[in-house]
């Protein structure tokens, strides 16, 4: 690995806060030196399946090879979180030849933010509390109580706690955790632009009722000023490198399907500004990242968009065109064009979203010829070009086809899918019809009771995040390819007036999940000379 002064060199970074010899800060100053210069590729995917389509590969192997044509470029990405790091989906940093390092000190730890998010995020719920215990004189209603606790572990044991039990131990009441990437503070940090924006985001914080329904804001604890002290330096972006040695931007990390599933817009305003083309990753499918990565980072960060890299594989495909998990790497033809509907349809979404689709085909050495060359054709004939990428084998060599294209491609408006002048309940429902194709959205009692309450405050203007499956077009995970004639369901939404959004809820989706049968931790160790080993 180069040195960070070094990496910061390439594109012209002149101050940098190192951070050890191979990690830095971005010091917020640095980031307005420079007009934009460059335009944003979004790489996004299909639905997930069980076996990775590669996402983060294919976004760290494109900026690698885009080096390799002559255009400056650097990737965004988000960080990892520990909860997904020790559960199912494993690390967040690439593979093979296209990584992000040091990869096992970016998943674990880093450069702290996560821990300040959490402090911050939890010393408000403290206070909060401490209000309720020293005589509770603004009346606050214990049973509508909005802000719980966070921590960046998978564990559905705290979904649902009390606190305050036993003497002297604090207010007693209903309490409840979520994962770090789920909390309100993770997405004001993805979209605040100094400290400022972030410190009037926090004290916006909608954390309960007092008892006569007047909301009970941050800014009414008086914890704004102190969170904002504690997060200082997390809002600073991360600079690290990729295997080949080209800048990468880690920072920030709120999850795609509970929360909006981008870096930072700091990080993007780096890469806009210091190099020729932004590579930028959103979460999961594109009918959760890309989705919200125009509707919310876009409009909030003012962006243009250039090309949507869809990353698709053959034995995704012929997962979401029925086949089992465990015979996936048989050939399988007929499943592969059934489920091929499902990269279609993704197809349709970033078009709808104002981005110009280019297809990257991830090709590994066991993949069947013949089923590759038919997913080119079906992409071909849709009208959108496809191109097979090696990057995981050959780093930025396996992608400079794909860097080729995007290179052509020039930078325009986004589509949004609803004003913001628009209602809440008009922007979920243009969301389902436009994005998941849905036929209908249903509203549970609570939901409608939300809708009345978002209203009463105010905050109809606000902007909206879905929380949904990945899985899934529809809010089922189990329904797989291009459903058609479905109906989603609201279950409630949940207000997250700092980051000037609100979360409809969907289906059985939780924001604090859980471990597996057998967690990702299980293989993880640290061996005798400090080199840590099994992390996926």
């Amino acid at each position: 690995m180069k040195p960070i002064d070094e990496v910061a060199n390439m594109v012209g970074l002149e101050n940098i806060i190192p951070f050890g010899l191979r990690k830095a800060k971005i010091p917020l100053e640095e980031i307005w030196k420079k007009p934009r210069q460059g335009k944003l590729v979004l790489v996004t995917a299909i639905n997930p399946t069980p076996f990775g389509e590669g996402k983060t590969t294919n976004a760290i192997g494109l900026s690698q090879a885009l080096w390799r044509i002559g255009k400056k470029s650097i990737v965004t990405l988000r960080e990892p979180s520990l909860g997904p790091l020790f559960g199912v989906k494993g690390g967040g940093t690439g593979g093979g030849k296209s990584k992000v390092e040091p990869s096992d000190e970016v998943n674990m730890h880093f450069t702290g933010d996560f821990h300040a998010i959490q402090t911050a995020h939890n010393l408000l719920s403290s206070m909060l509390n401490n209000i309720i215990y020293h005589g509770n004189k603004v009346h606050i209603d214990r049973k509508k109580i909005l802000w719980g606790r966070v921590l960046d572990i998978n564990d559905r044991s705290l979904r649902n706690v009390v606190v305050g039990l036993g003497e002297n131990s604090g207010a007693l009441v209903e309490d409840f955790f979520e994962i770090t990437a789920a909390s309100e503070i993770t997405a004001i940090m993805a979209l605040a632009k100094n400290y400022a924006d972030m410190k009037e985001r926090l004290a916006k914080i909608l954390v309960a009722f007092i008892k006569d329904g007047t909301p009970f804001f941050a800014k009414d604890v008086k914890a704004h000023g102190a969170m904002a002290a504690l997060l200082r330096d997390a809002l600073m972006p991360n600079l690290v490198q990729t295997t080949e040695g080209t800048p990468a931007i880690v920072h920030i990390g709120p999850f795609a399907n509970i929360a909006h599933g981008h870096n930072s817009i700091l990080a993007d305003e780096i890469g806009l500004r210091y190099s020729d083309v932004l590579v930028t990753e959103a979460g999961f499918g594109a009918d959760l990242g890309a989705e919200k990565f125009v509707n919310i980072v876009a409009r909030e960060g003012n962006f243009e968009l250039s090309s949507a890299l869809i990353v698709v594989t053959s034995k995704a495909l012929k997962y979401q065109g029925g086949v089992k998990k465990k015979h996936v790497t048989e050939k399988n033809m007929e499943a592969l064009e059934k489920g091929s509907a499902n990269l279609l349809r993704h197809i349709d979404i970033v078009k709808k979203l104002g981005f110009e689709p280019i297809i990257a085909v991830n090709k590994f050495p066991e993949d069947d010829e013949a089923e590759l060359n038919r997913i080119v054709d079906i992409v071909e004939d849709y009208g959108a070009h496809a191109y097979f990428s090696e990057v995981y084998a050959k780093g930025g060599e396996g992608g400079i086809e794909i860097a080729k294209e995007i290179a052509k491609n020039g930078s325009r408006e986004p589509r949004f899918t609803y004003r913001r002048d628009e209602g809440v309940k008009e922007k979920i429902e243009r969301i389902a019809d436009e994005i998941y194709g849905a036929s209908g959205v249903d509203y549970d009692a609570r939901a409608k009771k939300d809708l009345k309450l978002i209203d009463q405050l105010g905050f109809d203007d606000f902007l909206v995040c879905m929380a949904k499956t990945q899985y899934s077009l529809t809010d089922n995970p189990r329904k797989k390819g291009s459903p058609e004639n479905f109906v989603i369901t609201v279950r409630n939404l949940k207000i997250s007036s700092g980051a000037g959004f609100v979360v409809p809820i969907l289906g059985d989706i939780s924001t604090m999940p859980g471990l597996p049968s057998v967690p990702a931790a299980e293989s993880v160790d640290l061996l005798d000379d400090g080199t840590i080993v099994g992390l996926r």
